[in-house]
Formats: structure tokens, sequence, C-alpha cells
């Protein structure tokens, strides 16, 4: 059993049936991932979606479906996402179709995961790696949950594909428990992982084999999807009690405070929660700081002091690890387990293993957390403290970088010049992160001294797209001299620099208002490449007060123009950038069929601060996620 071909399977969501060559319709659904940490996580949500669905519509072969199928589905997705992910570094395809019993053969699962980087060979078991919580167990697991497996090499593309077979072929049959046991052997999909209040028997079966690979892949998932390290300790401490520990205690080093800062108990968890706040107190009398020269291994501790066992004596086995990340010692897990003087074998290596990838998740949220820090500093360094106030002029600014931790692209001015004139910009600078950065830090003040220079609006543009031009011309040249004094060349593709930098384009709305002696004010504006400006009448009429003219710092050649006319009073000049009209909702954008000019007709009547919310309530409503891009609108209203 070969991969499904890509090019004729073509499916949107979970349960759409799709035709096969020979003609039999089978289930499939199909999802686009991007390349970060958090696709793996998305994947499994995708598969559990989809099988959901699947058995809502009743379908036949779902019948030899158990629980266990949907575990290593689950962990094989996981595995396989994480693998295109980390080796790949390009987004990634998932396609899941329900390939039905013919003959003797059993109704199956086929999972396809593709990336777009062949040159990579996929990782086995065989290739050397000094960690596999950071780097997964390649095809190993694949090779031991899947019937069968391959590899697909097409132009462009690389695809991993897996079938697993619907009847149970893993010599560990479902069976009922005996009363007030619990029998498990691993995570059941996400209620299983999830923390339940209800559960306290600590599950000391099965985690030698299958078991313990479902739980790492699962756990890995919930570990990479936590941003600040509080919660990564908070989710790996519900993870461990009470499946592997009958307690544990998480301490984390603060950071920046030097080696003479004592760690911090972040949590701890007991599956009695009474006891718990027992346990707190016991452990807050030491923080847990494991010397360097203890290694990455586990370290036999001592049952901590005043602390009973449900049997009422103070034995159990402890165990302690260092929380590591990139060489460095951020932390401590320790585990206790009661009514046993040592940890079995397998549990043993599976918290090793555990805390392995707690390290990089704390790691991964540490740097997470510093780059949003400097970022938010960055970001109020970039954009102005305050803006200026019109005589007879209302404005309203709605500004929400994107949530990804990284210096938005987007900024805004709003600043006297003299003459009796004020000048407003709206700017989005190409990509984010540091690169957007320096533009913006150019940008501003050039715009600012431009116009204050007395230069037109027309003028302020044509010098700001030579400036532009000149300076990326400056750093190509520079960049050029580095390479060659380093003798070699590096080449980049799409719209990067030869240092690898992204070109430094900038779509701009700038305009300024003169105020008129019998009320109103005179409006002179132009569009870089920026979403048009709307002139939202009095009685709800909206026009595109400008035309569209070419990005800055683009061609050379290019002379920009304004168009001036009158701003009377009620009337109002609603600016925006392209995160606003390029909030997405599947394939579906804000300003599709003019949604935004429908949205600003609506607010006719409302005052400055009430237009710029409802507009900013509707493009948040617009889709069910978070905006993934910067968001700035200007509302410049007369009175």
């Amino acid at each position: 059993m070969g991969p499904i071909p890509l090019q004729r399977d073509v499916v949107r969501r979970p349960g759409t049936v799709v035709a096969e060559q020979g003609g039999e319709p089978f289930p499939a659904a199909r999802t686009s991932l991007p390349g970060i940490p958090q696709a793996s996580a998305a994947a499994r949500r995708f598969v559990r979606a989809a099988l959901a669905d699947w058995t809502g519509l009743g379908l036949p072969s779902l019948g030899e479906f158990g629980e266990r199928l949907t575990d290593d589905a689950l962990t094989v997705t996981s595995e396989l996402v994480t693998n295109a992910v980390v080796h790949a570094g390009t987004a990634v395809e998932l396609l899941l179709r329900l390939e039905d019993s013919a003959g003797p053969e059993p109704a199956a699962l086929v999972l396809e995961i593709t990336d777009h980087h062949p040159a990579r060979s996929v990782r086995d078991d065989r290739d050397e790696r000094p960690d596999p919580a950071e780097y997964g167990r390649g095809l190993q697991l694949v090779a031991t949950l899947a019937e069968s497996w391959g590899i697909t090499y097409r132009t462009g593309l690389k695809t991993v594909w897996a079938r697993l077979p619907g009847d149970d072929r893993y010599g560990l049959p479902d069976v009922p428990a005996a009363e007030g046991a619990t029998h498990s052997r691993g995570p059941r999909a996400a209620g299983a992982l999830a923390p339940s209040a209800g559960r306290t028997a600590r599950d000391d079966g099965g985690w030698s084999g299958h078991g313990g690979l479902s739980f790492l892949a699962e756990a890995s998932g919930l570990l990479a999807g936590q941003l600040d390290e509080d919660q990564v300790a908070s989710t790996a401490g519900r993870l461990l009690v009470p499946r592997l520990a009958d307690w544990c205690a998480i301490w984390l080093e603060c950071e920046g405070g030097g080696p003479a800062a004592a760690p911090r108990l972040a949590g701890v968890w007991h599956s009695d929660e009474e006891r718990a706040e027992l346990l707190r107190p016991a452990l807050e009398k030491e923080p847990l700081r494991l010397p360097g020269s203890v290694g990455t291994g586990p370290v036999p501790m001592p049952w901590p002091g005043g602390v009973t066992t449900e049997r009422g004596d103070g034995t159990g086995a402890v165990l302690a690890h260092r929380i590591i990340s990139g060489g460095r010692t951020l932390g401590a897990v320790l585990v206790g387990r009661e009514g046993a003087d040592h940890v079995p074998d397998d549990v043993a290596a599976l918290l090793a293993d555990f805390v392995r990838r707690v390290g990089l998740a704390v790691g991964a949220a540490r740097a997470y957390t510093r780059q949003a820090t400097i970022s938010r500093i960055l970001q109020r360094g970039l954009l102005p403290s305050k803006v200026a106030e019109i005589p007879g002029v209302t404005s309203a600014l709605v500004y929400e970088p994107g949530d990804d931790g990284v210096v938005g692209g987007d900024f805004y001015d709003l600043f006297p010049c003299p003459g009796d004139r004020w000048c407003f910009v709206l700017g989005d600078v190409q990509g984010s992160g540091p690169e957007a950065a320096v533009v913006t830090g150019l940008a501003r003040p050039w715009l600012r001294l431009l116009s204050r220079e007395g230069f037109s609006v027309g003028e302020v543009l044509d010098r700001l797209n030579r400036l532009l031009l000149d300076d990326a011309m400056e750093a190509a040249e520079a960049a050029a001299l580095m390479v060659a004094a380093a003798g070699g060349q590096q080449i980049q593709g799409g719209e990067q620099t030869q240092d690898g930098s992204q070109s430094r384009f900038l779509s701009l709305l700038y305009g300024d208002l003169v105020p008129l002696p019998e009320g109103g004010v005179r409006c002179t504006v132009a569009s870089a490449g920026h979403p048009l400006p709307l002139l939202l009448r009095p009685d709800g009429s909206v026009r595109p007060a400008v035309g569209p003219q070419v990005l800055l710092g683009v061609v050379d050649d290019v002379a920009y123009e304004s168009r001036s006319f009158d701003l009377a009073p009620g009337d109002s000049l609603l600016c925006v950038t392209d995160g606003v009209t390029e909030r997405r909702s599947g394939r579906l954008m804000f300003d599709d069929d003019d949604g935004l000019a429908r949205v600003l007709a609506g607010c006719a009547g409302l005052p400055a601060a009430g237009m710029a919310d409802r507009i900013r309530r509707a493009v948040h409503a617009f889709a069910e996620g978070p905006p993934d891009d910067d968001l700035a609108l200007l509302v410049i209203q007369v009175d």
C-alpha cells in the first residue's frame, strides 16, 4: 500500500467523501499547517476532529476502529509533523484517509505528512542525535505502530505515509479492568491526558512500550504549546500526577538573578489535593538546586521530613531531575512515589525523557518571553508617546500589535507642522521583527523632518522613496563587501537582499490637515501601496478618498501625487492598515466585497471613538481566532 496521490485528493474539511481512482468512495481530510512548534498540537486536534466527524456520519468501517487506533493516529501524527517541522522547517500538509476493508485485509487509516524540503532525508532511529526529546524519535515510533509505512519523493515535496490497521495487532488487547482498578497503556486521545479531578490512582502499567511513547508524544505537544514558563510547569505537574507519581514539585531558576538567587517553587501537585497544601510548606524550607556534577540522570533523594504517606508513614521513593536546556540548568523536578523504596526502571526512564522535554519547553518559553519583552520596549520607542490634538477635529486611534512576540511593522503618527498644519501618517513595513523596526525607525523621523521643512505631500513621498532606495542600496553594497571578504557568496530566494535581510518596502498613507476659516478642514492625502482611506459623509455615503499608487522603496522613477478635498463638519476620514482589510476567515477577507466600507457606512452618526471601536470589534468578530497581524486604524472627524 503506497501513499495517496495528493494531486487528485483535494480535501478541505473532515468528513468529505472523495472518489478514489477505482471509483470506490472513501472519506478523507486534509489541512495545511505552518512550520512552527505548535503545528504538532494543531495536527492532533485536526485528526481527532476528523475521526469524530466520521464517527458522527456512521461510517461502517469505523466499527473496527477502537480507542487503540485513535491513540496510534494521534501519536504517529505528532511524531511525523514534529519531524517535518524540525528537520524541514517548512509548512506541512496533512492528509488523513479512511481505507475500507478489501477481502481479508482489515479497514485501515492512512496518514500522509508532506513537507516542502525534500533535500533533507527523514531521520530514523539510527541517526545520531544529542537529545531525542529535542529531535523526536524519528521512524522508530512509526515503525512500531504502523502496519506499513514509506517515503515518497516528488518534485519539491517529500511525503512520509503510514498505514494503521483497524484491528488490534499489538498484543495488548483492550480488556475490562478489575473492579476498582485502573488499566491503561498511556493517554487515550486528549481526554485521557487532560487533568481529571476524580482520577487519583497512580498508573504503573504499560509504560515500557507503546504506552510510554504515546504519553511522550502527546505530552510534547502540550508542553510545546505553552509560551509561559509557569504554564509549562503547571502542565508538566498535571501530566506527572497521578500517572507517574503520587506527588511532584517543580523549581525554576530566577532568570537574570545570578547564582546567588534561590530557585522559586513554581508549583506542587499531589494526587490528594488536600495533602498538597501540607506538602508545600515542607518543600519551601529548602529550595532544590542540583549541582551540575550530578549530570542529567535521576538523583535519589530522601523523603521530605514531616510529610506522611496515605498509610500514615513517611516512606517512599523520591527522584530529582535537573531541568536543562541548551546546556543551562533552568530548575529541577522532584517526584515522589509512595509505598515503594525504588522507582521501576521503565518509569524512571520515562521520567528522565519527560523532564528533558520539560527543559526544552521552559527554554523555549523563556526565549519567547525575552523576545516579547524586547519587542514591547522597542515598539514603545518606535511609536509616538502621544498624538497631537487638532483644533476643530477629533481623532481616534486603535493600535494592536500582533500577538507573536516580535516587533510589528505597523506605525502611526499625528503631529503639528509650521504654517498651521497637522500631518498624519499610517504606515506598514513589509514583514516584522528587527527588519521592520529598522525601517520604522528610519521612516517616522524622516517623515517628521520632511514635513516640517515645508515639502508638499507628494514631495514628501518622493523624497522618502529615494531615501529608502538609497539606504537599501548602501545595505546591499555593505553586504556584498562582507561576502567578498568572506570569499563566498550567499544567495537568498524571494524578496531578500544578499545578506538575507528583507527588502525595505513600505506602504504608507500620508496627509496634512489645514483648518479653514469658515469651518472644516482642507485635507491633502496620498496613498503609496496602502489600503485606501475612506471618506464617510453624515448621510452614510462612503467613497475612497484617493487612488492607489506604488509602494515606497520599490522603484525610483515614480512621482507620487496627492489629492485635496474639504472635510465639512460631520465628515470622517478612516485610515487603516492591511491588518484590517486582510483579516481572514477561511478563504474570505474582511474587505471582500467592500466589507470595510459597509461597516463604516453603519457608523454614520457615531463619534470618532465609537466609530473606531465598532470597526475594531467587527474586525475581531470576523474570525474565531485573534488577529494574526498588526491592526491599526485612525479616524479623523471634523467637529
